[in-house]
């Protein structure tokens, strides 16, 4: 039986990009088409198969631990880059800047998609969305080089509109214009997830 339903919704994507060398900087360069690979966007330093560990899941593991590599890909809404822009005081912002792989217009409330919802293009290529991307402070250098002064309202502006990380489930070749439809779980919300959100007694990680 299956467990995903296909939806009525799909995203277009506006935008696609890849960020080269994210030790030199978070700045994605703007490219027409990316290849979808099981590690990740082809030529995308935050691809492959895991990844060290990091504030994402610091409750979870010590600060870098070799885990699977769920960020392959980093994806926004059209609608929420306006609104963070808007907020911000900026005519527009670019996604290059925030290191994003993906913009996309056409899902409303798209920053919180149900984890393990999928994005599927007619070429078969398929990501799972895996959590909420959350503000943080590593794109204000980067926002600053284009508007001075600016960088520093990222983090309160982008609270709730960040996007969505996720990683490649069917590879494929994914395009500027290109429609992904989306696929969400056939299950209820779990019952007891506020419950479970209340803060708990701390534990020591593994090591």
């Amino acid at each position: 039986m299956p467990v995903l339903r296909p939806t009525q919704f799909h995203a277009r994507i506006e935008w696609l990009g890849r960020v080269p060398d994210r030790a030199a900087s978070l700045r994605a360069e703007p490219v027409e088409t990316l290849v979808a690979l099981f590690s990740g966007p082809e030529g995308e330093s935050h691809g492959g198969l895991t990844r060290a560990s990091c504030s994402r899941v610091s409750a979870q593991y010590r600060r870098g631990t070799t885990i699977r590599n769920t960020r392959q890909f980093s994806i926004l809404a059209a609608e929420d880059l306006e609104a963070i822009a808007a907020a911000m005081g900026l005519r527009q912002l670019d996604p290059a800047a925030l290191g994003a792989n993906m913009v996309v217009s056409g899902i409303p409330d798209f920053s919180h998609l149900p984890p393990s919802s999928r994005l599927q293009a007619d070429t078969g290529a398929t990501l799972v969305v895996d959590l909420e991307n959350r503000p943080c402070t590593l794109p204000v250098p980067v926002i600053d080089a284009d508007a001075p002064g600016h960088g520093r309202r990222f983090p309160a502006a982008a609270r709730g509109r960040r996007g969505l990380t996720a990683w490649v489930e069917a590879e494929g070749v994914l395009r500027r214009g290109q429609s992904l439809r989306l696929h969400v779980p056939d299950q209820p919300a779990w019952q007891h997830l506020d419950e479970a959100r209340k803060p708990a007694p701390s534990r020591a990680v593994a090591e």
